[in-house]
């Protein structure tokens, strides 16, 4: 089978809330999803949205990504998450699977997990080009 043969992977990113109630597609078997996947805590990073400055913002917002991208500890945790990601997103290639969930949480679902899973879409393009896609959803923003 060729590159061009083989079946495309679908990467489902969502951002979301621990203060609300799980995204239901999350862990949904539905419309080919498996029911299963990654699910990253980020609340243990610094949150902008402590911060006057950001609360209004979201993760979308360049002032946002730029206090996230100059904190550290942001990029320990997002080089974990990806790798394991990664490892997994070969796999699953290799394997002919056709669809992976990766879930990003955080406080309020507005500025840490919605980085995350902006950064996250940007890195897997990058590296699978048009062996995958990317469907990224924050489940908690609005009119956006």
């Amino acid at each position: 089978m060729t590159e061009t043969t083989q079946p495309v992977l679908t990467v489902e990113i969502t951002s979301f809330s621990y203060k609300r109630e799980l995204p239901p597609l999350l862990f949904s078997s539905l419309d080919g999803r498996h029911g299963g996947g990654f699910v990253f805590d980020c609340r243990s990073l610094p949150n902008p949205g402590r911060l006057e400055t950001f609360k209004s913002q979201t993760g979308l917002d360049n002032a946002v990504i730029d206090y996230l991208m100059a904190t550290p500890e942001v990029h320990v945790f997002k080089d974990h998450a990806f790798s394991l990601i990664a490892y997994s997103v070969e796999n699953y290639l290799a394997r002919g699977f056709t669809f992976l969930s990766v879930g990003f949480g955080c406080t309020g679902g507005q500025h840490r997990s919605v980085f995350m899973a902006e950064q996250l879409s940007v890195y897997l393009q990058k590296a699978h080009g048009q062996r995958l896609v990317t469907r990224v959803n924050h489940s908690n923003l609005t009119g956006r």
